[in-house]
């Protein structure tokens, strides 16, 4: 008997030694390999500079465009029982094609992060005000985000601030949600002692505008109060795609070193003593602060950067939004043997109580059985994602259709 088959729809390929999403898509995929399903990922995107080979761990890769009907094509003979899709642009293009060719299918959203809270955030940091639930209430990007969600079976969501944001704040019902944050399996065995580490570390994809944001804070800020108080003190900056800006900030003489890209962050991270990372907005969970607790390395971060990773547990180093208390703790935290030994084993807690893969993982097998064995009366309780379905689908397909017509006659 042939295996049933789960489709991603990626909004990029997976390039997971470059970005937390990466990482995320990767656990998704192993995810539904070990409940024995048949993997294939499209993508409408080009391949970047680090994709993973997916072909590799068995999953069948397919390029797929936008506003095609060779996509209808492909789902007919595909059949997928469930369809995951990468980001809700991707849900957007694609959703009303996989609703008429594949009704059946469980449809559902990996949010990666509500993109429509980093958004208004980012405006509020530029306004210098505090962002408000009116604000978010009138954003055309929620509209859209949260139709998206409405318009699914089931809506991952990575962080518990987003999950209580969309209950308490949009009334989503929370029988299309699922509280799904990194699935963390164990942390090494024994992290690297205190003595033999060094350096700060800072881990970010530049594509990404808050990791832009949260270097130059660093160097025009907080890099220069930890410098004067520790004289000889390395900054690494390692990311993927580095800009022409970015990359300017590199100035040796001052300790600050930008080195784009590497192979292995896992390992430099390992062996650096503090991350740092003044996010000033974002959204979502952060795989950087993340992976520093799996490394054994603490880290000195703000609210948005601790948002919804540590719960009621003690973080693994300090929570500083003011950028002279936040290079007093990282002094402090690079120069006290105890106190950072404590700051690994509060990191490795966060990890056991709050990441752990097999717990979420029991959660999600569960609900996405549920779904599929009762699918007809679950939508049947959504009546405003059938209704945004049925309005949102004839407008989508209308304008694709369009703009497919206008691409043969060019």
């Amino acid at each position: 008997m042939d295996k049933e088959t789960v489709l991603f729809i990626g909004y990029v390929w997976p390039e997971p030694k470059s970005s937390a999403a990466g990482s995320r898509m990767l656990q998704l995929i192993s995810f539904f390999k070990d409940l024995e399903y048949k993997i294939v990922f499209s993508s409408p995107a080009k391949k970047g500079s680090h994709e993973f080979d997916l072909s590799a761990i068995g999953v069948v890769e397919k390029g797929i465009q936008l506003n095609n009907s060779s996509f209808d094509d492909f789902l007919k003979e595909l059949r997928p029982s469930i369809v995951v899709f990468d980001r809700y642009m991707m849900e957007e293009q694609f959703g009303w094609r996989v609703a008429d060719h594949c009704p059946d299918a469980l449809r559902i959203l990996d949010t990666e992060d509500l993109h429509f809270l980093r958004n208004e955030r980012q405006k509020s940091l530029k306004r210098k005000s505090k962002g408000d639930a009116t604000a978010l209430l009138n954003s055309e990007l929620a509209q859209r985000e949260i139709a998206s969600i409405y318009r699914c079976d089931l809506s991952l969501i990575i962080s518990e601030v987003e999950l209580e944001l969309l209950k308490d704040v949009f009334k989503v019902n929370e029988t299309i949600l699922q509280y799904l944050p990194f699935l963390i399996g164990e942390a090494p065995a024994s992290p690297v002692p205190f003595e033999e580490k060094e350096d700060f570390i800072f881990i970010g994809n530049f594509l990404h505008e808050p990791n832009w944001d949260a270097v130059l804070a660093l160097k025009e800020t907080v890099w220069p109060i930890i410098r004067k108080q520790l004289p000889t003190a390395k900054l690494h900056v390692y990311g993927a795609y580095t800009s022409e800006k970015v990359n300017n900030l590199h100035n040796p003489k001052d300790g600050f070193f930008v080195h784009g890209w590497i192979e292995n962050a896992e390992v430099v991270l390992r062996k650096s003593k503090i991350l740092l990372a003044p996010l000033r907005f974002g959204a979502g969970l952060k795989g950087k602060l993340v992976e520093a607790m799996l490394q054994g390395t603490a880290s000195v971060t703000t609210t948005i950067g601790a948002e919804g990773i540590n719960g009621s547990y003690a973080w693994n180093g300090f929570i500083y939004d003011n950028p002279i208390d936040f290079a007093h703790a990282a002094v402090a935290l690079y120069l006290d043997a105890e106190e950072y030994t404590q700051a690994v084993k509060n990191g490795h807690k966060i990890l056991k109580m709050r990441l752990d893969a097999t717990v979420h993982k029991s959660y999600f097998k569960l609900k996405v059985n549920e779904l599929r064995s009762n699918l007809r009366q679950h939508r049947s309780h959504n009546f405003i994602g059938s209704m945004l379905m049925q309005q949102t689908t004839q407008a989508s397909k209308y304008l694709s259709k369009w703009i497919e017509e206008k691409n043969k006659k060019n």
